[in-house]
């Protein structure tokens, strides 16, 4: 099978483009959360997961438009969130029911992505994949002869609730991220399907362990790394740790005082460099003081074979299913989890990987969307067929 380089680094990549035929091919516009730039380092996991699900779909002979902020991989100039570059006049700002300027400039970006995306039509796609968390692209989706499926990354929030409870006719399909974040929905019309997000597995592959243990993601306090550097003190092990600084009095607060030789960190990482810490890892400590709807970090740490010790919050314990490949501990229980990370020992690394295989590959992923967009399509064609096209 040919080999191509991850856009990452230097690891090789099994991708290939297969050859579809044009009815197999699906056109999707990807819609992508505006906050941050969908390119690597990634900010988070959902930005993480939206570059690598267009890259396998494209690598699977699908064509994809990314829709996202200005400055991601990929964005063409017509589809980029460029909700910044709109501004209200200076009498609109004195306005004191005038919302905070960073909503309106979401509310505007999306509201002229909707806007596009109504005007072009079916013509050009054949399917929208919503990864937004923003209310106007449910709230908006009667304006599009195009059908959108929306992932649920997040529990509910009264704005998306509201967009769905208000739509007068279809908002489109659902799907999830966990079991947990499936659940957490339930004023939708139906339980949405659930897809877990996948990693690439021959870009996250197998490391040896070694002596450290290892804790990544945003700097803040519902990721709490302060509760993995004290599991790690109680346990008498070495902690690296990398991420971006969201939450910079946090990070002031709660980490500075605590670094020295046994804990480090060391920055917002590359791509790679993340990769090869995960490999030689002892373990990988996951320790949020909020539901995660998921984990992204424990994926990629079962695909380097690397054990995961982890808070049992949320849509994790959907991801932990069983103590060959890690071990669940009751939600900030410090304690609980340095006694855990003493035993990770007895867990087969190569146990660890087969179960990332079997479960959790980009390319499975990929699959179970493409089959959701198809769903979806097949269940919207009364809506978009033309009455000339259906009369006799």
């Amino acid at each position: 099978m040919p080999h191509r380089r991850h856009p990452l680094g230097d690891a090789p990549m099994s991708w290939r483009t297969p050859s579809l035929r044009d009815a197999d091919r699906l056109r999707v516009a990807m819609l992508a959360p505006a906050r941050n730039d969908i390119a690597p380092p990634f900010s988070g996991g959902l930005e993480s997961m939206v570059w690598h699900l267009r890259s396998q779909l494209v690598a699977d002979g699908h064509e994809v438009t990314l829709i996202a902020r200005e400055g991601s991989d990929e964005v063409e100039d017509q589809w980029a969130l460029d909700g910044g570059r709109w501004a209200p006049s200076e009498l609109a700002t004195q306005d004191h029911s005038m919302p905070a300027a960073e909503f309106m400039t979401e509310h505007h970006t999306y509201l002229s992505a909707m806007r596009r995306l109504a005007a072009v039509g079916h013509f050009r796609f054949d399917v929208i994949h919503n990864h937004s968390l923003h209310y106007l692209p449910l709230a908006m989706a009667d304006t599009c002869e195009v059908p959108i499926l929306t992932t649920l990354h997040t529990p509910p929030t009264p704005w998306l609730e509201s967009a769905i409870a208000s739509a007068t006719g279809k908002v489109g399909g659902f799907t999830a991220v966990s079991d947990y974040t499936a659940r957490s929905w339930d004023r939708l019309p139906e339980v949405p399907a659930v897809i877990h997000n996948g990693v690439d597995l021959d870009w996250w592959h197998p490391g040896p362990g070694g002596d450290r243990l290892w804790w990544s993601g945003r700097i803040t306090p519902d990721k709490a790394p302060h509760l993995a550097i004290e599991a790690a003190r109680l346990a008498h092990l070495p902690l690296d740790f990398a991420g971006p600084i969201s939450d910079q009095a946090y990070f002031e607060r709660e980490i500075r005082h605590r670094l020295g030789s046994d804990i480090r960190y060391l920055g917002h990482l590359s791509g790679a460099a993340q990769v090869e810490h995960v490999r030689h890892a002892r373990a990988v400590l996951v320790t949020p003081t909020w539901d995660e709807p998921f984990g992204l970090v424990v994926i990629e740490a079962l695909a380097c074979g690397t054990p995961v010790v982890a808070f049992g919050r949320g849509g994790i314990p959907d991801i932990l299913t069983c103590s060959r490949i890690g071990r669940l501990v009751p939600a900030d229980d410090v304690a609980a989890m340095a006694q855990a990370v003493q035993r990770v020992d007895e867990i087969s690394r190569a146990e660890v990987r087969r179960f990332a295989e079997r479960h959790f590959s980009l390319r499975q992923m990929s699959r179970s969307y493409v089959d959701a967009y198809r769903a979806v399509i097949a269940s919207s064609l009364p809506r978009i067929a033309s009455p000339h096209v259906l009369a006799p």
